[in-house]
């Protein structure tokens, strides 16, 4: 722990010596080092007023011992004196009202208890519960805590407050965490309305509830964050409640007098509009600001790792002059602007951009010259290297792959799958249309860039492109001629990259801007995709586990090139062999020992199944595990006395990607193609045939195990979905009643 602690106090000075003020971005953020942590009312008040939730303050507790235990100062204003004191208050009053109300019935002064107390009064009284709390709470993670006690008069005696920020700097350094709270049992706030702190050309603030109280101690003390936890998300434009209001994830200074305030918390001394110039006021010395719903499940830590919660203060947003929710919403609007587009516009729209790929190959692969001399200088391992370099061999190919997809999509948006004559001039179509805003994710290859957004103009949706780091150059640059391409239809804000800053976390809980996300890259980051986005479908594959079956009837020749292709082409790639099956009677010839011979040959490494090991005196070692994707020169090797295990084989371990058979029986092949429940199965031919542009697609936007309309390589059509067009000449559905006239048809119309 204090290994990690050095660490993030090195790592924070160097950041603050590069940082002139506030935090730019999100993601700096974990690089605080001194934290003010305001909790209000409603965030440590149960909902009743009366006590403290003591569920959620443990939380807050554990998170602020957390950061205190790395290495970070941490300084806690805190509210709840008068809440603490008004439940035992309550209790006590209570039990002395019983007496007069068993003498006298009619007399209901018990059920104006609660009214009966002065806030003092319980201040008093809760005050040193509220700390006999916080020691008891922090003393669990060996933290020690200090109690602050100040009268908001305090401040605006000068030498008052120096001694105060003299205390409080002496505790931080004994890494102590100062717990400030108002003492509300002697002094309400004081009437005067003056401002106090200011600097040279810099106003003051007025005292007048805790936010302020708590901008000013983060200001004085120089911290490098304050977060203000209440019982709201954060910042909207205008009241949350109003028609067109929008939740302000970042809080620039043009903003200041665009926001329109609503009612203040019912709990609490201040309204948002007071949290909102305390935040401004304390930006204004340096301090970065989160406004942020404390009731959120840890919020703190959260935060403090770059994610978007609350609403985040800055002086301004480099890296995201746009925010990436209205980012989204372009590419909805631009959705509907190549939906309204006819299919020539479209499909021109993409030869456009297959042609730039061509002309300007050597702007293009100077910026991929950039992320191949940075990822060698990282590192990075050679398949990858692979992966992200660009030539002009691959634009060329790319090109070509988009030009199908333009030839094959002038049918696409708009085609008529079905027409029904429900009655008499009452005609029903389903026709088919774009799904709506796609969040595509993919790691190292940038060639991915323009073959996805080709896929997505051809079938009219909006896209966000999450490209990896590691091509960020490359990116750029394909992103420049999607945009170039796109502006001669008008539609320029259809596809956009999103910043590398952007946490894929808070791009996945945006379920109000994006209807579909398709991940593509390792099977790591599918399942940490698919694990993460809970309100919005996901389009990929977790995992590519594909088999080759060699039957007893293959032509060994033929079952030699294809397994050495299958397995050796691209070992990382999602449809390579991992696992060779093989029928027994094939184990007394020499197919094994020529399988093996040649794998070997090849460098890959031969894991043995468990039948396998069982027949072998010397061989393989035993696989830990027959559900495995290898993803590089290293395989399986299996027997199985007949096709029907085999199918059961595949089926209990494989992942339903792409499986083979390789047979000269015809009626063997195709009992395997009717059996075996995996998005492609493959009659004597190799497992990387599932590609879409070897399907003829033009590109694939991913592959797709899910059982859903999309399986396998996704090209356009996997992008679409449907909708019903009915057209009448005033029907009612009371007209089909047992009075009504009508009858029902339900007649197939020919749809072209």
């Amino acid at each position: 722990m204090m290994l990690n602690a050095i660490s993030l106090v090195n790592k924070t000075k160097t950041m603050m010596e590069k940082r002139q003020s506030t935090f730019s971005d999100r993601s700096q953020l974990k690089y605080t080092r001194r934290l003010v942590i305001k909790l209000g009312s409603a965030v440590i008040t149960r909902e009743d007023e009366h006590g403290l939730a003591l569920g959620r303050l443990a939380s807050i507790v554990e998170q602020v011992a957390e950061c205190q235990n790395e290495g970070r100062e941490c300084i806690m204003v805190t509210s709840g004196a008068v809440a603490f004191g008004k439940q035992k208050l309550t209790q006590e009053l209570l039990m002395s009202l019983s007496m007069r109300e068993t003498l006298s019935p009619t007399d209901h002064t018990r059920e104006d208890a609660p009214t009966l107390l002065e806030p003092r009064a319980a201040a008093a009284v809760g005050q040193s519960g509220l700390m006999s709390l916080y020691d008891a709470m922090f003393a669990q993670y060996g933290v020690k805590i200090a109690q602050v006690l100040v009268t908001k008069p305090d401040f605006y005696n000068e030498e008052t407050r120096k001694n105060l920020f003299s205390t409080l700097s002496e505790l931080i350094s004994l890494n102590i965490v100062p717990i400030i709270n108002t003492n509300d049992a002697v002094s309400p706030p004081p009437q005067i309305d003056e401002p106090i702190g200011g600097r040279p050309g810099k106003r003051g603030i007025s005292l007048k509830d805790n936010d302020s109280l708590a901008a000013m101690l983060a200001a004085e003390i120089q911290s490098d964050l304050l977060i203000l936890m209440s019982d709201v998300d954060g910042i909207y434009n205008k009241p949350p409640w109003e028609q067109g209001a929008r939740f302000l994830h970042t809080f620039t200074s043009d903003l200041r007098n665009t926001i329109e305030y609503g009612k203040k918390s019912k709990v609490g001394t201040g309204g948002m509009d007071s949290k909102v110039n305390a935040a401004t006021w304390a930006l204004d010395r340096g301090v970065s600001v989160v406004i942020c719903n404390g009731t959120q499940e840890k919020a703190i830590k959260t935060i403090l790792s770059g994610r978007k919660v609350g609403t985040f203060f800055t002086e301004s947003a480099l890296g995201s002059s746009v925010p990436t929710e209205i980012i989204a919403e372009n590419a909805r609007i631009g959705s509907r602007t190549l939906q309204g587009l006819t299919p020539d516009q479209r499909a021109s729209c993409v030869h456009t951009l297959a042609d730039l790929l061509v002309s300007k190959q050597s702007f293009i692969l100077d910026a991929n010259a950039k992320d191949l001399a940075e990822a060698s200088k990282s590192g990075l391992a050679k398949p990858l290297l692979s992966r992200l370099s660009l030539t002009p061999a691959k634009l060329k190919n790319l090109a070509v792959g988009l030009k199908q997809i333009a030839d094959s999509s002038h049918s696409n948006v708009g085609r008529v799958l079905r027409r029904t004559k429900l009655a008499d001039e009452l005609e029903l179509r389903q026709i088919t249309v774009p799904i709506g805003v796609l969040l595509v994710i993919f790691e190292s290859r940038p060639d991915s860039l323009p073959q996805v957004a080709a896929l997505a103009i051809a079938s009219g949706n909006g896209l966000l492109l999450k490209g990896g780091k590691e091509a960020a150059y490359s990116n750029k640059a394909l992103m420049e001629l999607v945009k170039e391409a796109l502006a001669t239809v008008g539609a320029e804000n259809a596809i956009s990259l999103v910043s590398t800053r952007e946490e894929i976390g808070d791009l996945l809980s945006m379920e109000q801007h994006i209807d579909l996300i398709i991940p593509r890259g390792s099977s790591e980051l599918v399942r940490s995709i698919q694990n993460q986005a809970q309100h919005i479908p996901v389009l990929g594959h977790a995992e590519g586990i594909c088999h080759v079956y060699v039957d007893k009837d293959a032509n060994l020749e033929k079952a030699l090139k294809i397994i050495r292709d299958a397995k050796c082409d691209y070992p990382a790639a999602c449809n390579a062999m991992e696992t060779l099956l093989i029928h027994e009677s094939l184990m007394d010839g020499n197919l094994f020992t020529d399988v093996c011979n040649m794998l070997k040959k090849e460098g890959v490494k031969i894991n043995s199944g468990p039948r396998l090991s069982e027949l072998l005196t010397f061989g393989p070692p035993q696989a830990k595990s027959m559900k495995h994707e290898y993803g590089s020169l290293e395989c399986c090797i299996e027997v199985v006395k007949d096709m029907e295990e085999a199918v059961n084989h595949i089926h209990t371990f494989g992942s339903g990607h792409t499986e083979v058979i390789v047979t000269e029986n015809d009626h063997a092949a195709k009992e395997f193609e009717t059996k075996v429940d995996s998005a492609c199965v493959f009659h004597n031919a190799s497992s990387r045939f599932a590609d879409g542009f070897r399907f003829g697609l033009g590109a694939e936007v991913g592959i797709s195990t899910a059982r859903i309309h999309a399986r396998g390589p996704v090209g356009v059509e996997g992008l679409l979905t449907t909708k019903w067009i009915l057209k009448g000449d005033g029907h009612a559905a009371s007209d089909f009643s047992e009075n009504g006239g009508k009858t029902w048809l339900h007649e197939q119309l020919p749809t072209s």
